[in-house]
């Protein structure tokens, strides 16, 4: 019986739930290498190439191009080319996801289904977990602690380790609903009225007992309250479009695009924006960089000078996470940057103690592993403050939403050449336009004020930087 191994969607990250097949590099039955790239996998915020860890054979794909599955999904079966089919079928009729790393795609599973053992009598919730069991020390101790048995668990962790979130999951569905019962609405008690009605009239402050029902036996029904309730009615339906002609083209989001719009707008509808804007002399921050050799962009100074400016007022150095706010000692500073699959924003971390020139080599490392979709978890995820500039292309002046959970974005435009007043003397100089996006949940308009004028000063006195 030929040896069969599950080749599964991994999983990055602790927020990857799913991935998208981009491509597969390898053809079914036909053997490669340890180091070849098998598949690319697309993410919605990077596509990452997964190597082989040995020798090996994709007797049979099961997932297209394109197509979407959850971690843990069955994508393809190796072992041997002289595998038979019956032995194939059997085995993807028996898989079980049980691990959703990468690693855990080349251990070896039955090649048949197990017979199934008959359900084993209850008994008393264990103590001791045994050693042999692959599960993290926090989530053994809320196990035992609970009393909780780890067989039926599914583990998401990497090598199929159970972890702390499994075991929370796990206790979660064993709890029973607390069941509140029936809203109680004084003086309504009395009114023969459907339950629908009830809740619609508590909801709306609408007194039953003065409405006459015209449902059966005079019972008061939905229509009957929302008569008299001062609930607005529902806008009219958009016209539908007509379907696309032949000079238009239909492209479906990919995962990262779907991501970007689904947290642009949660950001919009959630994020409470306060706007600020400041115009800031750059003539002497340009004069610098010529004078250091152009050891780094606009955007390097720009990022060393909103670090520091974040020392100075650490208020605007935030997360807002759900009624709390996390501050951070240092400045962990995230760079949009355009990719052909859309926008993501790698992170300097210590910004603030960095150089320009560390910061330049740091930045262009980044983007090029931006763009070519290569960006580790960690090194897009978290970030306490974000730049986004639009000056190479031009534009003057934008607002900027917000990165969630981050607490305020700087939008910055091109340098243009504007008049200033110099000690009583009008100048032409070049001047950037600044906007400043904070979350009003966690940031005072006078903490932005305070911000933009800390980095103007750096901007307009760059030896500091």
């Amino acid at each position: 019986m030929a040896a069969l191994k599950p080749f599964a969607m991994p999983k990055w990250g602790i927020e990857m739930t799913e991935g998208t097949v981009a491509g597969w590099q390898v053809e079914e039955g036909k053997p490669f290498a340890k180091g070849d790239v098998i598949v690319l996998i697309e993410t919605d915020k990077i596509t990452n190439e997964v190597e082989a860890d040995a020798d090996g054979c994709l007797v049979r794909l099961l997932v297209g191009a394109q197509e979407t599955k959850p971690v843990g999904a069955l994508l393809a079966v190796m072992g041997p080319p002289d595998a038979s089919a019956a032995e194939i079928d059997a085995f993807v009729a028996a898989y079980r996801p049980a691990g959703s790393s990468a690693a855990a795609n080349m251990e070896e599973a039955p090649a048949s289904p197990p017979e199934p053992a008959p359900a084993p009598p209850p008994s008393a919730p264990p103590s001791k977990i045994a050693d042999s069991i692959a599960i993290s020390p926090a989530a053994r101790r809320a196990a035992e602690a609970a009393g909780l048995s780890v067989a039926d668990i599914a583990p998401s962790g990497r090598n199929g380790r159970i972890t702390r979130q499994d075991v929370d999951k796990a206790m979660a569905g064993s709890r029973m609903p607390v069941l509140r019962g029936p809203i109680a609405v004084s003086g309504q008690e009395e009114a023969y009225a459907s339950p629908l009605a009830r809740r619609i009239a508590a909801q709306n402050g609408v007194d039953l007992a003065q409405l006459t029902g015209t449902g059966p036996r005079g019972r008061i029904c939905k229509a009957d309250v929302l008569a008299v309730a001062n609930i607005p009615a529902p806008s009219a339906p958009l016209p539908v479009s007509s379907p696309p002609g032949d000079d238009v083209t239909v492209e479906p989001m990919s995962a990262m695009r779907k991501t970007i719009a689904r947290r642009l707008t949660e950001a919009k509808q959630a994020i409470p924006h306060i706007y600020l804007r400041r115009r800031v002399r750059a003539d002497a921050l340009i004069a610098l960089r010529a004078r250091d050799g152009k050891i780094g962009t606009i955007n390097d100074y720009l990022i060393r000078a909103a670090a520091l400016a974040l020392r100075e007022v650490p208020s605007c150095n935030v997360q807002v996470h759900e009624g709390a706010i996390h501050r951070f000692a240092h400045a962990d500073i995230a760079m949009a940057v355009a990719t052909d699959r859309g926008l993501i924003t790698p992170i300097i971390t210590r910004a603030d103690e960095h150089s320009i020139a560390d910061i330049a080599k740091e930045s262009a490392r980044l983007a090029q592993r931006a763009r070519a979709g290569k960006l580790r978890p960690e090194e897009f995820q978290g970030g306490s403050f974000s730049i986004s500039n639009l000056g190479s292309f031009g534009v003057e002046s934008f607002d900027a939403v917000i990165n969630p959970p981050q607490g305020a974005i700087l939008a910055v435009g091109a340098a243009r050449q504007e008049p200033v007043d110099d000690n009583g003397a009008i100048r032409i100089v070049p001047v950037l336009h600044l906007s400043l996006s904070c979350d009003h949940r966690a940031i005072d308009g006078v903490d932005g004020a305070r911000f933009l004028a800390a980095i103007a000063e750096l901007i307009e006195n760059p030896e500091r930087l």
